[in-house]
């Protein structure tokens, strides 16, 4: 495929840094090593198993997405990581207990090799973890320093050409965005005076940007996604996305509140709950950590059902989401809906949804295509948010002053429609024109397609 806005190959390694070595990174870590011995598939990604329709539907071309754009190979991912606790990947995927052991048994010595750097630790945004590999710089600025100096050496290492950052790690405890993240300058002077609310994924974020690095962030904490590191990455003309992964309930929501809209049915209340065993879970048992992922996770519905365009369908309909640990059940999260709606002569409705999913095994696709998608940009010369890429997050990173698209379908069409263009094909608009006519002006068009 021609691509007019790709000037550099995908040749070479690509090294993928990840602060966060748990459940999620290990899981995706050992779903690349598998899928390149043939000892397992990468359901669930896009980029491996996806297929976009390019031109008229009467030419009959759908290729595969890692054809029609230039994607690095899953066989050119090396790893490093950072961590708070000295486990390596093995010893974590052992103990996450997502896959089972027989299957990770053919790929221990490359889970074992992967042994974290020492991470950024700070009590106030990570609680219970026992920390016991905690880097010994303290200060922002030294830390950023660490980091950066990481990455360089990481790529060495790897031996690498190049690299995407993605953090998986805990989700942080929430605060209110200070004002410090609202402009790169004052941004700076808050690093120099080591302001207690600069959380550590901030850092690494920084630190990312600052080296040219794609920056991709999975969770909740404030990254990338604040004002002032929007501004650095567009400066920088480094990539960024985020933030926190649409895997499991808010997937669920992302396709049945477009179609509550869709048919104009009323909304008077959704109730979510789920109940978690893993160690994000864990996480989230504390109130201020599950606050920030609340925010995610309840911003979704609003945006979609535009309670200010539609008051009569949805201005006052109840929402309440939480979140329980339980130990017994581990990654295997389970997530319950229920739906009260209206229809016909406002006649009371109900949906009831229980969804037994495995966190990691939906997060660990989302991880590889971000990584080739944030690569691809990169080699692209596209700088600052990826809007493109909302597709795979709760709360997606938009340009400052733009509200998220949260439809699944749109942000799906949105996505594929970037890539057509990157490839050098006409975007599509699903008008079918191109089977009516398009030598015909638009309202001729559209009335000759009505009347077929």
């Amino acid at each position: 495929m021609s691509n007019r806005f790709v000037s550099t190959p995908a040749r070479g390694r690509v090294a993928v840094l990840i602060p966060g070595l748990g459940a999620v990174a290990t899981t995706f870590i050992a779903g690349v090593a598998l899928s390149r011995l043939g000892l397992g598939r990468p359901i669930g990604s896009l980029t491996q198993l996806g297929t976009a329709r390019v031109g008229r539907r009467t030419d009959g071309r759908t290729v595969p997405i890692k054809e029609l754009v230039p994607l690095a190979s899953m066989d050119d991912l090396v790893f490093g990581a950072w961590d708070i606790v000295s486990e390596n990947a093995w010893q974590v995927a052992l103990r996450s207990d997502v896959l089972p052991r027989a299957q990770l048994d053919p790929i221990r010595d490359q889970l074992e090799q992967i042994q974290p750097r020492r991470g950024i630790y700070d009590p106030e945004f990570v609680r219970r973890i026992e920390v016991d590999h905690a880097m010994p710089e303290q200060g922002h600025r030294a830390r950023i320093a660490r980091v950066r100096q990481d990455i360089r050496e990481f790529i060495v290492e790897l031996g690498a050409d190049r690299a995407v950052m993605i953090t998986c790690a805990s989700t942080e405890t929430w605060r209110p965005a200070p004002d410090c993240l609202q402009d790169l300058a004052a941004l700076e002077q808050a690093l120099d005076a080591n302001h207690p609310d600069i959380s550590p994924a901030l850092l690494y974020a920084y630190a990312a940007i600052r080296e040219g690095v794609p920056y991709a962030n999975s969770t909740p904490n404030a990254a990338a996604d604040t004002p002032a590191l929007l501004q650095l990455a567009r400066e920088q003309g480094v990539p960024t996305a985020g933030k926190d992964l649409k895997t499991g309930q808010t997937m669920m929501k992302t396709v049945l509140a477009p179609m509550l809209k869709a048919r104009m049915l009323g909304l008077n209340g959704w109730f979510s709950t789920n109940i978690l065993g893993n160690r994000d879970g864990e996480v989230l048992d504390d109130p201020q950590a599950f606050k920030a992922k609340e925010v995610t996770k309840t911003s979704v519905l609003d945006t979609i059902l535009q309670p200010g365009e539609y008051p009569d369908l949805y201005s006052k309909f109840s929402h309440k989401v939480s979140i329980h640990y339980y130990p017994p059940r581990g990654d295997q999260k389970e997530g319950w809906d229920n739906i009260d709606l209206f229809g016909w002569m406002g006649m009371p409705m109900q949906i009831k949804v229980n969804f037994l999913c495995r966190d990691s095994i939906l997060a660990a696709p989302l991880v590889l295509d971000l990584v080739l998608f944030l690569d691809l940009a990169k080699r692209a010369e596209w700088r600052g948010v990826q809007e493109w890429l909302s597709f795979y997050f709760k709360l997606p990173t938009t340009p400052v002053g733009l509200y998220p698209e949260h439809d699944l379908f749109i942000q799906l069409t949105k996505l594929k429609n970037t890539l057509r263009v990157l490839a050098g094909e006409e975007p599509i608009t699903h008008l079918g024109l191109d089977y009516y006519g398009d030598d015909l002006p638009l309202p001729e068009a559209l009335e000759a397609a009505e009347e077929r």
